[in-house]
């Protein structure tokens, strides 16, 4: 488990006031389909948000913030997006930024029923802010120094040999933890991980749900996988999102960790999820808790609680993931990184703000994001 320290001071911005807001589509489409046990999709169904800020000397930047939408995990879809941003967009201009809780305060004003949107509006307004003060996002939030991440990659639902393919694409790369989801018919997701499995030696699992078993279904799976000898890492949201019977009875027998996502989306459930002893982590997606800054405090209070932290994202570009691995960085790191979704997509039109060596990822120090577009 990475241990999370007391937080260090953040680096205080100056006042800064709100210019602009942008709101387009940001459509990318997937190199295969992204199937989970609750959908499908075959593109990023996201919006790009720009937000432009001025300081007090007239000096302007723009950031970049992504509110990316997976239904039916999230509520919203992107053209609920685009309308509630762009509404937002136009009574944002010279809304004045003091402190860096207001970057919390204006999304909950404006868009008080959608953490989606709440979480793209906020990361692009601190990214503009930090551009401002020079610093990466990260000493906004509170970190000094940004550790390299290992991520693991994605195996969505599918046939066997499909799900080999893909996998031995992935090991090429360097891939060698693969997060497969499953959660249809744990019979067919037995055959195709031990299929992975045996096309790929030193592979390492981690099971996604996505809330798609019971948990029989799920501890059944699991016993078969340890069985056959099959490194599992952890198994994320084995069952139902209000099942946290179901959950911790999973937690108290199993052997690897169970760690909790679409039951986790905010302080309430946190807490519920610790009083009932029903996870072992939880996962951490700005789209659940509505930005940086939440996410940053909620992983302080599910550590101080004993549970591990997973960074993971939706289906998400470069953007959405760069504003998760600051929190990261602000936090001294997390247990299991899942910020692989950039590198499942046909297409990058950004630029900036990391480097990647197979799984690695590297923060830039840029400013802010250190994100731009091509």
């Amino acid at each position: 488990m990475v241990a999370v320290g007391p937080a260090p001071s953040p680096v205080a911005p100056g006042p800064a006031t709100i210019v602009s807001l942008v709101a387009t589509p940001l459509s990318i489409p997937l190199r295969e389909p992204f199937v989970i046990a609750t959908g499908r999709i075959d593109a990023t169904r996201a919006v790009l948000i720009r937000a432009t800020l001025e300081d007090s000397s007239g000096r302007r930047a723009t950031g970049f913030g992504e509110a990316a939408a997976l239904p039916p995990v999230t509520r919203e879809d992107q053209p609920d997006l685009l309308v509630s941003i762009g509404a937002a967009a136009t009574a944002l201009p010279g809304t004045a930024l003091v402190r860096l809780d207001d970057a919390t305060a204006i999304g909950k004003r404006l868009l008080p029923s959608s953490a989606v949107a709440r979480a793209g509006l906020e990361a692009a307004v601190l990214d503009a802010w930090a551009r401002l003060e020079g610093v990466p996002l990260y000493r906004l939030l509170g970190g000094t120094n940004a550790p390299v991440l290992t991520t693991d990659i994605t195996l969505p639902i599918s046939a066997a040999e499909d799900m080999v393919a893909v996998a031995l694409r992935h090991r090429a790369a360097g891939f060698t933890c693969f997060k497969v989801k499953v959660g249809r018919d744990w019979s067919a997701d037995l055959r195709a991980l031990r299929a992975v499995a045996a096309a790929v030696s030193d592979a390492h699992f981690r099971l996604d749900a996505n809330a798609g078993f019971t948990a029989g279904d799920a501890g059944t799976l699991l016993d078969a996988a340890l069985a056959d000898g099959l490194v599992v890492e952890c198994f994320e949201q084995p069952c139902g999102t209000e099942d946290l019977a179901g959950l911790a009875a999973l937690t108290a027998r199993a052997v690897v960790p169970v760690v909790a996502d679409e039951s986790f989306r905010g302080a309430a459930d946190l807490e519920a999820l610790i009083a009932r002893r029903a996870v072992n982590g939880v996962n951490l997606k700005l789209t659940k808790l509505g930005g940086p800054l939440a996410a940053v405090a909620l992983a302080r209070r599910a550590r101080a609680a004993g549970l591990g932290l997973m960074a993971g994202a939706m289906v998400e570009t470069r953007v959405g993931l760069l504003a998760m691995a600051h929190v990261v960085a602000a936090i001294g790191g997390v247990d299991w990184v899942d910020l692989d979704t950039a590198f499942l997509l046909t297409a990058d039109p950004f630029t900036g703000g990391w480097t990647t060596a197979g799984p690695c990822l590297q923060l830039s120090g840029e400013p802010g994001l250190g994100v731009g577009m091509t």
